[in-house]
């Protein structure tokens, strides 16, 4: 048997709103339960709903940024269901006509370029949150009922769990950048439902499609595709019938590693008996509207990486790095325009290389993001300035730039502070310098007899003595005059 993995992505984002979708309530997620509902959201007999103009707005955003087609005229339709946490019933979404359509995100798997296409994109409201308790108990939060959700449907296009990986990272991305969707995995506002089936290309032979609910991590999402490939290969392999179902994920644990299980069988469209919502007018995207959300747009992560590459002279793998999100790429830009008047591809190369190094290294030890971080980029300008007038020691810098992440202090305040700047003056250097050497006869007769290697211990004498605020090649440059090698 030929097997390939069929995989497509639902994903649903909440939009980034100060109100819900059809009423006034705040979408604060931080409110104790049931606090912010009303009549709207809770569905009591008589109220209507009213459309939240500016999600429309961020939908059509993410359609253009994703290359859609943005629909001129687009209804609500009524998805009815048995929603134990949505007092209607039924979840006011859209069906035939979504506001964004056929469009495509562009993904790089492993050094490979794949495009992924994008089936719709359309605006929905988010159901309650339900807490099941001891006792058998299930007890309903209202307040997420009616918060705008916008779904973004991919076809089935990728086929392997790394390429479901990498387009939610590179989706996630793109919604940050734009500021629609916070993209927090952890608190349920980025949350993916994969589905999965496997087809032998030889004979046509296909399992029936199983849908993982609301996964909120990318290794979530890796290892339950991963699973549910071996499942739908072993059993087609087998010869047996995989029905199409609803499944949950289980995460690993000591007794048993991760694995799903079947919720419900899985419904199609015509289960959930779509018809036009009554209450709600359709909506028109105007050409002057559409236009004005266009001239909004921000530069997006691809069109970033390319102009830092072009721009900068960086790698196209340090221009990745630095554009993992936007506030990371606003930092490096800041840092660069604050350094001094000259090359800006070498200001741009020494940027990048202490935000990737000592920046990203403090950053994951303290789990803070950068835009959180007390050190301002023209901080780190004034530090690199330092360093390349000579007046720091690259091992100095370090622990200069570790003191201004904790605490904000400029470099050189902290600099006059620890009196910590390049022991420069050459006759104290030169003393040190031979105390060393007379200090250590043994290693001096065999870096005179060619064992040139041993000279690097030396080199470490003098860079102790001086606590590290000598330039050692300076330090190299005395002990091969005095040793005449």
């Amino acid at each position: 048997m030929a097997l390939e993995a069929i995989i497509g992505l639902e994903v649903h984002a909440q939009l980034l709103t100060r109100s819900k979708m059809f009423c006034r309530c705040s979408t604060d997620p931080s409110a104790g339960p049931n606090t912010v509902v009303c009549p709207i959201c809770t569905a009591m007999p008589g109220v209507l709903p009213v459309i939240n103009r500016r999600a429309v707005e961020l939908v059509v955003r993410t359609g253009l940024a994703l290359n859609c087609s943005i629909a001129s005229h687009s209804i609500f339709a009524r998805k009815n269901y048995w929603y134990p946490d949505l007092p209607k019933n039924y979840q006011i979404s859209q069906y035939e006509l979504p506001l964004c359509r056929d469009g495509y995100l562009d993904i790089d798997v492993n050094g490979q370029k794949r495009r992924i296409r994008i089936r719709r994109v359309h605006l929905e409201e988010d159901t309650g949150k339900l807490y099941h308790t001891a006792g058998n108990e299930s007890r309903i939060d209202f307040n997420r009922c009616g918060v705008p959700l916008m779904e973004i449907v991919s076809e089935p296009d990728m086929r392997s769990a790394d390429e479901a990986r990498e387009y939610l990272v590179a989706l996630r991305q793109v919604l940050r950048y734009i500021g629609v969707c916070t993209g927090n995995m952890e608190e349920g506002s980025f949350r993916c439902e994969p589905n999965v089936n496997v087809r032998d290309t030889e004979s046509g032979a296909k399992t029936g499609i199983s849908e993982l609910k609301n996964l909120n991590s990318f290794r979530a999402v890796h290892q339950s595709v991963d699973f549910e490939i071996a499942r739908h290969t072993r059993l087609l392999q087998r010869g047996e019938t995989v029905p199409r179902q609803t499944r949950r994920w289980h995460p690993s644990d000591e007794s048993r590693g991760g694995y799903t299980d079947v919720m419900r069988s899985k419904e199609e469209a015509h289960d959930y008996r779509y018809f036009p919502e009554p209450d709600l007018v359709p909506m028109r995207i105007g050409d002057d509207w559409l236009s004005e959300i266009r001239a909004g747009m921000p530069e997006l992560p691809q069109q970033k990486r390319e102009r830092f590459v072009s721009q900068y002279a960086l790698t196209p793998y340090d221009a990745g790095v630095l554009t993992q999100s936007l506030e990371f790429a606003q930092y490096f830009e800041a840092a660069v325009a604050a350094c001094r008047a000259g090359q800006v591809a070498e200001a741009a190369k020494r940027v990048s290389k202490w935000l990737q190094g000592e920046m990203s290294r403090l950053l994951n030890e303290t789990g803070q993001d950068i835009a959180d971080v007390p050190a301002r980029p023209e901080h780190v300008a004034e530090l690199l300035e330092l360093v390349e007038e000579g007046k720091l020691t690259g091992t100095i810098a370090k622990e200069v730039f570790e003191e201004m992440f904790r605490t904000g202090k400029p470099a050189p305040q902290i600099v006059s502070e620890r009196g910590i700047e390049v022991v420069g003056d050459a006759s104290e250097l030169e003393r040190i310098v031979d105390q060393v050497l007379a200090d250590h006869a043994e290693v001096v007769a065999k870096v005179k007899s060619g064992k040139t290697q041993s000279k690097g211990f030396l080199v470490g004498q003098v860079m102790k003595a001086t606590r590290g605020q000598a330039v050692p090649q300076i330090v190299n440059d005395i002990i091969d005059r005095r040793l005449g090698v």
